[in-house]
Formats: structure tokens, C-alpha cells, sequence
């Protein structure tokens, strides 16, 4: 049996790879295409996340993407319209026609000589072969399979019912139930002001606070600009708009934090009034940035503690009970259903397993060269966003840097290259750069960041637009190469 062969290989069908495959189709179309995706289904995060309330917690200007404007009326979008969103961008531009559901890659193992990868990938249960030129992960961080779940204490004696988010059960009734909320990030904060319209009440056990902030769901800008303007452009104005004020705010929390923190409480005063106590619940220990903020559109979270349909609870757990959940302080909360909203696992490009000429790598011994490609990793990309803004900025300009990098490898008659770090054991420092417990968890198994350019991962969307849509390809530290005959050496690019 012949192995089934494609120049490119998209991995990952959700947000991320139906834009690279969009960028693909359109600036190299010579090249033969195909989307691996693991799932029955197209949409990835935002078709396996279905709690109660799932939202962007990024406007859907920048969220969207560049190419195809968000002509929803909401800013602040829910899962379902996103789902369906990228759902209709797969469909109107054919990159659906190029998807293969129900195919993980298990290991991919380069072979210079023929400048491809050999690929194992499960399909159906079984083992199939397939071999590309080029890899390009959009397969995200995390893991689908499972949510992280903390090793609760005495958890065996809880009689309710325990649920994650991310594998939330449809038939779940919580009409009229006490539920606890355990956390506080931005599952958290979507949670419970979604299940406090119907439960009897709801509380978020948090063991430390995290900064949120509270934004409207839709945008005045744009209301009015889609009324004057055509919507491309409309669309375009508002993004930047978005962007710069994005920017703006994480500058300010960087290098203001306790200006930034007085507007941020501000905005949470003005909500949920004067004697509300902010404090332990609403100040965090850390600087603003050093973990995301938590979106709250029109103050629905606030809203629904103001109201008493929800509180919020500061503590540590100590233990269960049969009918709730025991605090360090002596307090019990009664509870029927325990929602673990503890975070997510983390896992570098789908698990793959990687070799280059019969050489094991470890992803995690890797270091990123402009947060894109990993170093001793031949003709593969990676398809990492931005922390602080919105994820698919950093997408388009990566998968607009891959359609540069491939069209400049034709041109010039190369079959391959790699980056390669001039000293390999140069100071590193984690990929992602926040201090979120699930990310500070899976900091090892990812690629590393050195000390400076082209090394260190940018923060900075002007930076990166320049550098990733006109900067010069050809660097020291990216290496092409020409393939030759098996056995003889491999020709170096000029």
C-alpha cells in the first residue's frame, strides 16, 4: 500500500488551524493540503467546551479572524456562535474539504535525506503511515481528554455529584441545587453567574482571588461604523481599535500596576456597591498580567452576588462531608453538586513524539525561535498566541509567517530548514509568560525561551507584524538546506 503524501500538514481543526488552512489555500495554493484533526468535528476548544454560560473572554474582533469579519451583534461572544462561526469560515473558503477527522498523530520522525516527515497516526483504532514536507501544529495547549483535578482530600465521602467543565454532562440537572464552585479563574467567574439564574444558590470557593474586570458585551464603535462603512473595513477599524486598547492596558499593568489596580477595584466598586467587601475576595497577591485577567461582560458576576443568588467564599479546603465541602476555617458549605473549575492541563503539540534521524527530541529541550519554530525541528512550526491579547492575532501572523517561509523555500529551490541556537545550553525561561498554576505546571514539557531575539517570544503585536510579515526570512540562526540522494551529504543553503 502507497503512503499518502501532502507538502503541508495542518494539525489541529479548531480556531487556529482553519485559519492556517485558509492563509494556505489562498497564498500557496500550488501546495497539496491536509488537516489532521483528532476530534469527530471541526472547532476545537469551542466545540468541546459546553458549560453553562462558555464565552470568549476576548472581543470577537480580534478573537475572529482578520480575513473574515464578526458580523454577530455581541462583542463578548458565547461558545456557540464562535463554534458557528468557524464552523462557516471552514465552509465558504473549502478548507472543510481538507480535513481528515479522526486522525491523531501518534510520532513524526524526520528524515533529512528525503527532507519529510514520517508520520504514525491512529485512525479508526489502527496505525496508519502518511509523510508530509512540512508540519504546522495548530493544535493548541490543551489537553482534551481531561481537565487537571486536584488530589481533593476525603472526596470519597462526598455523596453529591463532582463534574469538571470541560467534560460537563448534558443530562446535568441543577435546578433548585446548592452547588460550590471551586475557583477562580476564568471558567470560574463564567460559571456562576450562568448557574445562579436556576440553582438554589451557587458559591465560588476560591483559594486566592484573581483580578477581574468587567467589560460590555457589545461594541458602540462598531454598532455604528457597520451602519456608515462597508464591513470589511468597519471590521478592520474596530480590531485595531481593540488591539491598541489591549495594548494599552497591559502596558498599564506592567508598568503602573497600582494605578491599574485602583481602576480595576473601581470598576468593581461601581458594581457591587459600597459595602461589599473586596477585600480578601477581589485582591489578589500578585501584579496585575502576572496571570490573565478575568472577563466579566456587564458585570454578570457582580450582578449575581450583589443580588444574593451567589456569594464568594476565600479559604482552603480541608476536607468533604457527605453533603458539602469542609474549610480550613472551620466552615462547611453545603453543596449537591461540587464543580471542579480547577484548571486545565497542558500538553506540547498533541503529545507527538518526535526524532530527526533517528534521534529522539524532547520538546521541552527545544528553544523557540520567534515563538513559531523549535530549534533541531526541520521544516516544523508551531502555532502558539498571544497571553495578553487575543489569541488569533499571534495565529494569523504565525500561519501568514509559514505561507512567507514556504513560498521564500520555493523560490529558492530549498527542501527544508531548522533553526539551530548558536550556544545550546544559553539562558532559558518558560515559553508561556504567566504564573497561572496550570501553566507554571506544564512549563517543562514545552519549548524553552532564550535571553534575546530571535529567542525570546515578543509581547508586542507591532512588534510581531513587522517582523513576522516583512521581516527578513533568511537569519543566522535559520538554517535551509537543499535534500540530496540517500548517503550523500546534505547541501547548506546559501
Amino acid at each position: 500500500m502507497s503512503v499518502e503524501h501532502f507538502d503541508v500538514l495542518v494539525v489541529g481543526a479548531g480556531l487556529s488551524g482553519i485559519g492556517a488552512g485558509h492563509h494556505l489555500k489562498t497564498r500557496c495554493p500550488q501546495r497539496s493540503l491536509a488537516i489532521f484533526e483528532a476530534r469527530e468535528s471541526i472547532g476545537g476548544t469551542w466545540d468541546l467546551f459546553r458549560y453553562p454560560g462558555v464565552r470568549s473572554d476576548s472581543d470577537m474582533f480580534t478573537l475572529g479572524y482578520s480575513f473574515r469579519p464578526w458580523k454577530a451583534g455581541k462583542a463578548i461572544a458565547d461558545g456557540a456562535s464562535i463554534l458557528e462561526y468557524i464552523r462557516d469560515t471552514a465552509r465558504e473558503s473549502g478548507v472543510d474539504r481538507h480535513i481528515r477527522f479522526g486522525h491523531r498523530i501518534v510520532s513524526a520522525a524526520w528524515s533529512s535525506p528525503r527532507a519529510l516527515w514520517q508520520l504514525q497516526v491512529e485512525v479508526g483504532g489502527q496505525l496508519r503511515g502518511f509523510t508530509c514536507n512540512f508540519l504546522y501544529l495548530c493544535s493548541g495547549y490543551y489537553r482534551y481528554d481531561t481537565g487537571h483535578l486536584p488530589a481533593f482530600p476525603g472526596i470519597e465521602r462526598f455523596q453529591g455529584r463532582l463534574v469538571h467543565p470541560q467534560q460537563w454532562p448534558q443530562d446535568l440537572d441543577y435546578q433548585g441545587k446548592r452547588i460550590v464552585v471551586v475557583g477562580s479563574g476564568a471558567t470560574a467567574v463564567t460559571l456562576v453567574p450562568s448557574l445562579a439564574g436556576e440553582a438554589a444558590h451557587v458559591t465560588m470557593l476560591q483559594r486566592s482571588p484573581s483580578y477581574v474586570l468587567s467589560l460590555p458585551d457589545t461594541d458602540a464603535l462598531a454598532d455604528g461604523l457597520r451602519k456608515v462603512l462597508p464591513e470589511k473595513l468597519a471590521h478592520k477599524l474596530v480590531r485595531a481599535k481593540n488591539v491598541l486598547l489591549s495594548l494599552f492596558l497591559y502596558r498599564l499593568c506592567r508598568h503602573r500596576p497600582a494605578l491599574a489596580k485602583r481602576m480595576i477595584r473601581g470598576g468593581m466598586r461601581r458594581y457591587l456597591g459600597a459595602d461589599f467587601p473586596l477585600d480578601p475576595h477581589f485582591t489578589p497577591s500578585y501584579q496585575p498580567w502576572d496571570q490573565r485577567l478575568c472577563l466579566v461582560p456587564n458585570g454578570d458576576l457582580f450582578r449575581a452576588l450583589r443580588k444574593g443568588s451567589a456569594s464568594i467564599v476565600t479559604d482552603r479546603i480541608e476536607g468533604f462531608s457527605e453533603h458539602g465541602v469542609r474549610l480550613a476555617s472551620g466552615q462547611e458549605l453545603a453543596a449537591d453538586i461540587l464543580v471542579a473549575a480547577t484548571g486545565l492541563e497542558l500538553v506540547p503539540c498533541g503529545g507527538i513524539r518526535f526524532e530527526v534521524d533517528g534521534r529522539p527530541v524532547a520538546v521541552g529541550d527545544t528553544y523557540s525561535y520567534k515563538g513559531l519554530m523549535m530549534s533541531g525541528l526541520p521544516n516544523a512550526a508551531v502555532c502558539v498566541g498571544y497571553t495578553h491579547l487575543s489569541w488569533t492575532l499571534r495565529a494569523d501572523l504565525a500561519s501568514l509567517y509559514v505561507c512567507r517561509l514556504l513560498r521564500y523555500m520555493a523560490r529558492k529551490g530549498y527542501s527544508h530548514c531548522v533553526a539551530q541556537a548558536d550556544d545550546p545550553r544559553m539562558p532559558a525561561a518558560p515559553l508561556l509568560d504567566l504564573q497561572s498554576g496550570y501553566i507554571l505546571r506544564a512549563a517543562p514539557l514545552f519549548p524553552k525561551q532564550g535571553p534575546g531575539a530571535p529567542w525570546r517570544q515578543k509581547q508586542s503585536y507591532l512588534g510581531d507584524l513587522l517582523d513576522m510579515r516583512f521581516g527578513r526570512l533568511a537569519q543566522r540562526n535559520l538554517k535551509f538546506h537543499r535534500a540530496t540522494p540517500a548517503g550523500e551529504a546534505l547541501q547548506p543553503g546559501t
